[in-house]
């Protein structure tokens, strides 16, 4: 998958491959009107800028190179990991998502002599980012589903086998056929887990009537075609956990592109979406283009007036809460998160079932020589996103690879951007930009900001533009 085709604004200037690309970003951020935050450089940077998906950094108000791929301070190395050099190491990343696939290869092409192998189980990928146009019936399965293949042409070894956990000498990741992998450094990048047992109720069987859709696949398909089934007006209730979890807009993202399908094709129809908060990701946006664009269809109830979800009867497509029972026709039931099994069982995660990480490496609090990127990760004020994954594997990427030749990493500037669609051809979008402080990331005063309020049909529209190019881009970046 390559990026599509870009028409940006007369002001955008364009060179070639090896120059940079300017665009004006137009955002409302805290204490100014408008921002344009400019979000790094260089090859193996995040795909920052928003509307073009590679990002570009420029001079003045930019985020230098350095900054987006290094980490600064030595990481404390247990005794068996050697200052080797990277031509003699090997490195193992576990988890082929946009962490793990993006650490594989930036490592790979910021060291090539060095030895990638990267452990993932399925043979194709399917990303989450753009699965709720699934959903919705404006986008197919199949623009989800990337492959291996162009990891392996640049000399990754890809094994195609689950991760097990690290052996009694925390010196090799065993593999679910026995197989025993060793390693100077190990990237671990094992996302989600679905806490079913914190949710009375929710189980896998009861997943399969009561769809989440919070992984891309089978789960997508089902809810797309509960939709389609349900009668003209029936009612969809949705619920939405509290923080943290994967994507923190994504649900609701996925209830606008519900209600647009409603609206075309089921318009007696209603949405109810019980949430486990009270204030969410984009929140005036999002509510002002449902009032646009869905006046009466949707209703959203916070925790404050009963919104949380604390238990569920399958059988009966109902969602209980304290002050009351809610039944639809279509129950999609977005349950708590974790980190995946993985960093169980790999000895990362800590009480609160996520990985704490020190910010400068993204290596593990928990076990020396063990990084652990994307969404398993504690990152503070940087969200849980594909966009946030992608720039973390490649700062943790350069950090190994300074740290196996003996050199201090740099200090990173982490960054992230999210766009959500709010109908086929309008989206939203939020960035931030983030630095280590007091053991964590912190967002960077006056760096990000949001699509600003009211904004007409034409930004809103060209922000849809932006959007699909981001996850061309992204999707070609991590995957070839």
């Amino acid at each position: 998958m390559t990026p599509g085709p870009l028409r940006p604004s007369p002001r955008a200037k364009q060179r070639d491959a090896g120059g940079s690309r300017d665009f004006p970003i137009r955002r409302e951020a805290a204490g100014s009107d408008t921002r344009r935050p400019t979000l790094g450089d260089g090859p193996f940077s995040a795909p920052m800028d928003p509307r073009e998906g590679l990002h570009r950094s420029r001079e003045h108000g930019g985020v230098a190179r350095r900054h987006v791929l290094g980490v600064a301070a030595v990481a404390l190395a247990a005794p068996w990991v050697r200052r080797a050099a990277a031509a003699e190491a090997r490195v193992v990343v576990a988890g082929g998502g946009f962490a793990g696939a993006t650490a594989a290869r930036t490592l790979k092409r910021l060291a090539p002599a060095l030895q990638v192998t990267l452990v993932e189980p399925e043979a194709v990928y399917t990303a989450c980012p753009f699965s709720n146009a699934v959903i919705a019936g404006l986008r197919d399965m199949e623009g989800q589903r990337f492959g291996y293949t162009a990891l392996r042409r640049e000399g990754i070894e890809v094994v195609h086998r689950a991760a097990r956990g690290l052996d009694g000498t925390m010196r090799a990741l065993e593999l679910d056929d026995g197989t025993r992998l060793s390693f100077q450094r190990l990237v671990l990048a094992p996302g989600i887990d679905l806490g079913f047992d914190a949710l009375p109720g929710y189980d896998p069987a009861a997943a399969e009537i009561l769809p989440h859709a919070w992984r891309a696949g089978a789960q997508t398909l089902l809810l797309r075609r509960q939709l389609e089934a349900m009668d003209e007006g029936g009612t969809v209730v949705m619920s939405v956990p509290a923080n943290p979890f994967r994507c923190p807009p994504g649900p609701y993202e996925r209830a606008s592109l519900i209600a647009h399908f409603l609206k075309l094709r089921k318009p007696r129809a209603k949405l109810l979406i019980l949430d486990a908060k009270d204030i969410f990701s984009k929140q005036r946006l999002f509510q002002q283009e449902w009032a646009r664009l869905y006046p009466g269809l949707i209703e959203w109830v916070g925790l404050s007036k009963g919104g949380k979800v604390t238990s569920v009867d399958a059988g009966a497509r109902t969602l209980v809460t304290e002050f009351g029972r809610h039944q639809g026709q279509v129950v999609n039931v977005i349950p708590p998160q974790r980190a995946g099994l993985l960093a169980e069982r790999c000895g990362v995660a800590d009480r609160s079932l996520w990985c704490p990480v020190d910010p400068l490496t993204f290596e593990s609090r928990r076990v020396p020589g063990v990084h652990v990127v994307g969404d398993a990760a504690i990152m503070g004020a940087m969200p849980k996103s594909a966009f946030a994954a992608n720039a973390q594997a490649k700062i943790a990427a350069a950090a190994i690879v300074a740290l196996l030749s003996g050199r201090p990493p740099a200090e990173p500037r982490p960054l992230n951007t999210c766009y959500s669609l709010t109908a086929p051809d309008r989206a939203i979008s939020i960035a931030g930009v983030y630095r280590p402080l007091g053991g964590q990331l912190a967002d960077v005063p006056g760096a990000g900001g949001v699509s600003p309020l009211d904004a007409d049909d034409s930004f809103r529209a060209q922000e849809a533009v932006y959007a699909d190019a981001w996850f061309r881009t992204i999707a070609h970046e991590t995957f070839g």
